[in-house]
């Protein structure tokens, strides 16, 4: 378990870059959750057919989610929370309701997030970050 967490060795500009997109990606992230994870199982209304624990896990995965991203903490399973909540996101607002990808309503955002979200998924956390405290670097 510990090597899931530890962090790849890369470059400073790397570590550096990681850890401002974590930080600013992530606070958008819990920003976005943040009026979801105040009525978690009915956030996207009554009229809805999503059920209810997938709305909690939408609102838990974008708050805690972000909060752990923003913070370097578990990212590997933050990012991947992040990444599927926002791939069912974009699958709902561009091929369910056809929606465009920029305007209002849109998809943009969703698959700005399910980016950054697959990038950090990919690539690591950098060492700038608790897992790197907590766990290492990957030998």
């Amino acid at each position: 378990m510990k090597r899931f967490f530890a962090v790849p060795l890369a470059s400073k500009n790397y570590n550096i870059s990681m850890a401002v997109l974590r930080v600013v990606a992530g606070i958008a992230m819990m920003y976005h959750g943040w009026g979801k994870i105040q009525n978690p199982l009915e956030w996207m209304g009554a009229e809805s057919n999503v059920p209810s624990f997938l709305q909690a896990l939408a609102a838990i995965s974008e708050f805690f989610g972000g909060l752990f991203i923003a913070i370097g903490l578990l990212t590997p399973l933050a990012a991947l929370g992040i990444l599927f909540t926002m791939a069912y996101a974009v699958f709902m607002h561009a091929i369910l309701k056809g929606h465009p990808f920029v305007g209002s309503p849109s998809y943009e955002l969703a698959a700005l997030y399910f980016s950054i979200a697959l990038l950090i998924t990919l690539s690591g956390v950098g060492t700038f970050s608790l897992d790197y405290l907590l766990f290492g670097k990957k030998e």
